[in-house]
């Protein structure tokens, strides 16, 4: 006779996730997979098999994408004081070469080369040096390596680096540049994710109205993310012509409103980089910095492209059946409603609420209330709605510190939608204001981290 506790252990152990390195796309993630893609001229991609972890046998781990030219690069990192090997090596390299003359990104998933002492740190900087190896046509300026350099999986452990070296050539080989090649380069560095997030998309400049540009970017990342640079990997290439010292501005600025506004458990990791690389390759005016005509459309161009490619890695969010906006209203200071908008999202009180469909507003109120260092909250001028994605009037639960007789059908029925907007007022007087992304708290969050590593 079988025991029944044995069999419900059993099935509350089977995974419902679907990585990449597991099997296809859920059905609920395919719409997020483009089929197509403009990408930036000059640019290439590729991704090979190495099986950097033992247990993938098909899938390929190793990314390369190449600048035909040596280009501009800038890119941000995680702060955390475990920095991995290619954060550190990948910084030096960008100081030292004072982000120009760059020619490639490569990046390898299964590990993440993190907390591996002196020679995690020299395995990065042979990867680095490997891919510089391939490109014949660059002169040595007596600076280094040209190549960026990622890794992403589990922490505390050495890469299999003569097997990472051995096949760095090969995707160099195999470099193109149709949609199949970004693509297939984008799935390469997932790990828990369960679809590739890839974007591109075209836009002009004013200061060369008839040149027509493209960007193109990836990232991966679904769990072990929370702002304090970009929080995962990610690359964006441009064909515009942009000198270090714009890209090194424009940047930060980017990171700030999409990458840095975005949480799904509160942890920030230990490889966070996002690194932006620009060839020129479609000519027109180079954009030299701040001062520069085109810099400020250039930006809002970043901002929103940015924002849109870190939106995918919130509809990752391991385990998440919800996409939550969090907006803060008329705040004192911008700063004031980022900080709320941030202690909303990663509060697990709010985050379970939300999977559970319980319009639970006091623990949106909660949150708000102990958010540090935030001197605009007000209890009896705060006001929290939910805003449902029909277009139908907003459901307000609390207004000027007076609680509403809910619609709990109404609110229900708001809740069962996969995406759903928090709206704060910290005061009826206009102000500032802030967006953060975010998604729930599931069983199956739980069941993805507790198996991570074995």
């Amino acid at each position: 006779m079988v025991d029944n506790r044995t069999q419900i252990k059993a099935v509350s152990q089977i995974r419902q996730y679907s990585a990449p390195g597991e099997g296809g796309v859920p059905p609920a993630k395919i719409k997020y997979v483009p089929t197509s893609g403009t990408y930036p001229k000059g640019f290439l991609a590729a991704s090979t098999h190495v099986g950097v972890k033992a247990s993938n046998t098909r899938f390929d781990d190793l990314a390369l994408i190449a600048s035909e030219t040596p280009c501009s690069a800038a890119a941000t990192f995680t702060t955390n004081k475990f920095q991995a090997a290619p954060v550190t090596v990948s910084r030096d390299m960008l100081t030292r070469r004072e982000g120009s003359g760059i020619r490639a990104v490569v990046i390898n998933s299964g590990c993440a080369n993190a907390v591996t002492g002196k020679g995690g740190i020299q395995d990065a900087i042979k990867m680095g040096e490997t891919t510089d190896q391939c490109f014949d046509d660059t002169q040595d300026d007596g600076k280094g390596s040209r190549t960026i350099v990622m890794s992403t999986g589990v922490i505390g452990q050495r890469l299999p680096i003569k097997k990472i070296l051995h096949k760095i050539p090969s995707a160099y080989t195999d470099l193109g540049s149709t949609h199949d090649h970004w693509l297939s380069t984008a799935r390469a560095i997932c790990t828990t994710d369960t679809f590739p997030k890839l974007l591109s998309r075209t836009f002009t400049l004013p200061s060369s109205p008839d040149t027509t540009y493209s960007i193109a970017g990836m990232t991966k990342g679904a769990g072990m993310i929370h702002p304090n640079m970009a929080t995962l990997l990610g690359i964006i290439c441009t064909d515009a012509p942009l000198a270090p010292t714009a890209l090194r501005s424009l940047l930060p600025g980017a990171v700030d409103k999409s990458f840095n506004s975005i949480s799904i458990d509160g942890d920030t990791s230990t490889n966070d980089t996002l690194a932006m690389l620009a060839n020129g390759a479609a000519g027109g005016q180079v954009i030299e910095s701040e001062s520069s005509k085109g810099y400020a459309e250039m930006r809002s161009t970043l901002e929103g492209f940015g924002r849109d490619l870190a939106q995918l890695v919130v509809r990752d969010g391991e385990g998440a059946t919800k996409f939550v906006t969090i907006k803060v209203v008329n705040a004192a200071t911008y700063k004031d409603a980022k900080r709320v908008a941030s202690t909303i999202a990663r509060s697990p009180l709010v985050k379970t609420a939300l999977y559970g469909k319980d319009a639970n507003w006091g623990r949106i109120l909660c949150a708000t209330g102990y958010a540090e260092g935030v001197e605009s909250v007000v209890p009896e001028e705060t006001s929290v709605s939910f805003i449902p994605t029909d277009g139908s009037p907003e459901l307000q639960l609390l207004v000027k510190g007076e609680p509403e007789k809910v619609d709990e059908e109404r609110a229900a029925q708001i809740l069962e939608a996969e995406d759903l907007e928090i709206l704060v007022k910290l005061s009826e007087k206009k102000g500032e204001e802030a967006v953060y992304w975010t998604c729930d708290f599931s069983h199956e969050y739980v069941t993805i981290n507790g198996d991570y590593r074995t």
